[in-house]
């Protein structure tokens, strides 16, 4: 069974993840997307809320687990006995940062792969920071992210 996992923080899952998680789910058997919890990046939602976001989501797709994480993602990938490690370039900027990721992975579990594809076209724009920042003006997020997560979001700024 060919395994992929695809880490990130998703707060919030926007469509251009989405489109990865779909595109990796013809791909391979089984997709693991796997939420960090990342207090790093003092994250808008929990990981608990972002976990239930991105089930939400994915429902549709029947060969895709979500699951919270902590600690490093080469033994998230072993534990789930994935051969890769997915992840998103939307553009340039991104690659320098995903090679070295990419690269110390490498080092730490030379048998997992590192795979990369891009989003389609209209939704490489697309980020969760720079949707957070119009969620949180107020502004209309509904052509960037699923309507459950909009309405995520319109709550959670309506409550600041």
């Amino acid at each position: 069974m060919r395994r992929v996992v695809y880490p990130g923080t998703f707060d919030p899952i926007t469509n251009g993840h989405t489109d990865l998680i779909e595109r990796a789910s013809r791909l391979f058997d089984e997709v693991v997307v796997a939420i960090a919890p990342n207090t790093k990046k003092n994250p808008l939602f929990t990981l608990e809320q972002r976990v239930s976001m991105v089930q939400e989501v994915t429902q549709h797709l029947p060969s895709v687990q979500v699951i919270g994480f902590e600690g490093l993602l080469v033994d998230v990938v072993r534990k789930n006995k994935a051969t890769g490690v997915l992840r998103g370039l939307r553009a340039v900027s991104d690659f320098e940062y995903e090679f070295q990721l990419a690269n110390m992975n490498r080092a730490l579990a030379p048998e997992v792969e590192s795979l990369f594809l891009t989003p389609a076209d209209h939704l490489s724009y697309i980020s969760s920071t720079l949707v957070r920042e119009i969620a949180a003006l107020r502004g209309d997020v509904t052509k960037f992210v699923h309507p459950k997560v909009a309405e995520a979001l319109k709550l959670r700024f309506e409550q600041a």
